[in-house]
């Protein structure tokens, strides 16, 4: 069985290639980027967020699954 991992905001940007502002708009809804589809994070503490990798990871798949 596969350990849950969270990642942190820098995780996500390194293994998306997307830049901050532009996660932060993907789970905005108020933006035009918004995409209902993309992980939404978890809080960790006061100020601190996460994503599980496995969300991530499906997301990504389902978005490669769709362009080809």
């Amino acid at each position: 069985m596969k350990r849950m991992q969270v990642l942190r905001m820098n995780d996500v940007i390194g293994k998306l290639g997307m830049s901050r502002s532009t996660i932060y708009e993907r789970i905005n809804p108020a933006s035009k980027r918004y995409d209902a589809t993309f992980p939404k994070p978890f809080k960790l503490g006061l100020s601190a967020i996460g994503w599980l990798e496995q969300d991530i990871d499906a997301w990504l798949k389902a978005k490669a699954d769709n362009c080809g």
